[in-house]
C-alpha cells in the first residue's frame, strides 16, 4: 500500500508497505529495519519475532527516541514481558503493532514532531 504523506523537514518517512517489504522516502527494504527520524539501520536484529532476545530489546531501549514502535510483521504478537525488561528500566514506551499500523502511526508521530522509533521484522 502506498502511503501519500509530505516528508516533514526531510526526515524518514514511510511512503510505501507490503508483504516482506516497507518503503522509506522511497526506497525499498526488505530486511528487519529500524527507523528514526534522521537515520536508518538495516538489520538492526537478525532474530525472526520467535527468536527476539532482551540483547534485541536492550538495543531498542538504547535508541534516541521516547516511543518505541514494535512492527511485529502481518499479524500482531506480543512479546513476553522478559524481553521488555530493558524499554521499562529505560522509561520509554513501547507500542508492538503489526507492520501496517507501525508504518502509520510511525508517521503520524513524525508529523507531530515526537521522538519516535520503529522496530521492524520483516524477515
Amino acid at each position: 500500500m502506498k502511503l501519500q504523506l509530505d516528508r516533514p523537514d526531510g526526515l524518514n518517512t514511510f511512503t510505501a508497505y507490503g508483504e516482506g517489504y516497507v518503503s522509506v522516502n522511497g526506497i525499498r527494504h526488505s530486511c528487519n529495519l529500524a527507523v528514526l527520524p534522521e537515520r536508518l539501520i538495516p538489520d538492526w536484529t537478525q532474530a525472526t519475532f520467535d527468536t527476539l532476545r532482551v540483547e534485541d530489546f536492550a538495543w531498542l531501549a538504547s535508541l534516541d527516541a521516547e516511543i518505541i514502535l514494535l512492527g511485529t510483521g502481518n499479524r500482531l504478537r506480543f512479546p513476553t514481558p522478559d524481553l521488555m525488561r530493558p524499554l521499562a528500566q529505560a522509561q520509554k514506551g513501547l507500542e508492538v503493532m503489526d507492520l501496517p499500523a507501525a508504518c502509520r502511526t510511525y508517521n503520524v508521530l513524525i508529523g507531530e514532531g515526537r521522538k519516535v522509533a520503529a522496530g521492524l521484522l520483516l524477515a
